[in-house]
């Protein structure tokens, strides 16, 4: 049957063929279901919702690495189908519509995690153990707005060190902001490595109670 003729059997009932020659919801593509639904039958954009969710959802879930995230965002992306349908050109293929709204939701989403400070902050201090890994605020290649950031974070990192005991302000500072070795910091501070290790387990589990209370 032609795209015509199908738009010319739509109304408002979906189920299996009636004897009137009306056709399935089901059996519609998705672009005839896009004229249906602007044409007023019932159930065509739940036909629709119901055809990408699950695979919206899944695609969504692989770039952000968040199915919670993904829900929400396949629901924000059929937001936008609905109120731009009335401008979509049903000779393309809604699919690559579809998918290319949820694509730009899971960059726009990646793109605001990147920008938090707390995420900052994570990825700082996401490989403590490593021996040569000092905290680092500056990039080169940052634009403007990440470099501020990282300074914002770089002086909220600080005023964090301040507030621990000074035994731990120092192993914290001497291990995590100038990355010296373990047995660098026993030699500067005149413990030994047991202490230093129990001294910065101890700072690290302070400074990032105190800091995330910050950026919450």
């Amino acid at each position: 049957m032609s795209r015509d003729n199908r738009r010319n059997s739509v109304d408002g009932r979906g189920g299996s063929h009636q004897g009137n020659g009306r056709v399935s919801l089901s059996e519609l593509s998705d672009e005839d279901l896009v004229t249906s639904h602007l044409e007023g039958r019932p159930g065509a954009f739940q036909e629709l919702f119901n055809r990408y969710r699950d695979r919206l959802v899944h695609f969504i879930t692989r770039k952000t690495g968040d199915p919670d995230r993904a829900q929400d965002l396949v629901q924000e992306a059929f937001i936008r189908v609905t109120r731009h349908l009335h401008r979509f050109d049903t000779s393309k293929k809604f699919s690559t519509w579809v998918y290319t709204i949820a694509s730009n939701l899971s960059k726009n989403e990646l793109r605001n995690r990147s920008r938090s400070p707390l995420v900052l902050f994570q990825k700082l201090t996401s490989n403590w153990d490593d021996d040569h890994r000092p905290l680092q605020f500056e990039d080169v290649t940052m634009q403007p707005d990440d470099l501020y950031r990282k300074r914002f974070l770089q002086q909220l990192v600080e005023e964090t060190v301040q507030e621990l005991p000074e035994h731990h302000q120092l192993v914290f500072r001497l291990r995590e902001l100038e990355g010296k070795s373990y047995e660098e910091i026993a030699e500067i501070t005149g413990v030994n490595l047991g202490t230093v290790k129990s001294r910065l387990h101890r700072a690290r589990n302070s400074f990032a109670q105190r800091i995330e209370h910050s950026l919450n």
